[in-house]
């Protein structure tokens, strides 16, 4: 006995175009990459006032300072865990209103671990740091790793799983941009005013790249349905 897979009159080519066809455009209405952009953007602006208002510095007799960061510590571990727990919420409810199911989890639970990891890495580098003074610059290899794993950093690799996730060219073409502003920074990240920092260029630059490209993705999505 035998069973046929296709009815006889039915091209299996044509049958297996049209199977991943309807994949794609499942996979096309599962993206909502817009709104997570957006709330990534919200983040990184909101994060600039806390970022300002615990930046350390300490000067050295010689007239050199350094400055630390410790809103990475006090305000980005919490707030990025929950603009994950807030992207992957609005993937659940824009599929479900569209009868998909979401696949966004795999990107969250991977944006989450790296928050934990880049806190990690921080507060180790922060005890470290004191009891190991330098008299030279760090290289450049040190610099460009510590832009990657910072919070805008991390957010970009992130970026990348949910690229991989929607199999989004679009969406990979943009972070791989995006990384590289994080990577070569456009401006010094910290602008020096009397009697402390007056504006963070850099993390601006970030969150801007990261709404330009929140509202370049609304507009496709709109425009394509």
């Amino acid at each position: 006995m035998t069973t046929e897979s296709v009815p006889a009159d039915g091209d299996p080519r044509r049958l297996l175009s049209e199977a991943r066809g309807l994949a794609r455009r499942v996979r096309v209405d599962q993206r909502v990459t817009w709104s997570a952009l957006l709330v990534l953007a919200v983040v990184t602006f909101v994060g600039i006032p806390f970022d300002w208002l615990f930046l350390v510095e300490r000067c050295g007799a010689d007239g050199t300072c350094q400055f630390s960061r410790q809103g990475v510590l006090y305000y980005w571990p919490v707030a990025l865990l929950l603009a994950y727990a807030v992207i992957a919420f609005c993937y659940v409810r824009v599929a479900r209103t569209r009868g998909l199911g979401a696949r966004v989890l795999p990107y969250a639970l991977t944006g989450a671990a790296l928050t934990i990891l880049f806190t990690a890495t921080w507060i180790a580098a922060r005890l470290y740091l004191p009891s190991h003074p330098r008299t030279t610059p760090f290289p450049d290899w040190v610099l460009v790793l510590d832009r990657l794993i910072s919070p805008w950093g991390t957010i970009g690799v992130a970026l990348l799983v949910l690229a991989r996730l929607e199999r989004h060219l679009g969406l990979l073409l943009f972070t791989i941009g995006y990384l590289a502003v994080v990577l070569v920074p456009l401006a010094p990240d910290v602008t020096w005013g009397a009697p402390r920092p007056i504006v963070l260029p850099q993390q601006l630059i970030s969150g801007t790249v990261l709404l330009l490209g929140a509202a370049g993705f609304a507009l496709a999505d709109r425009r394509r349905r």
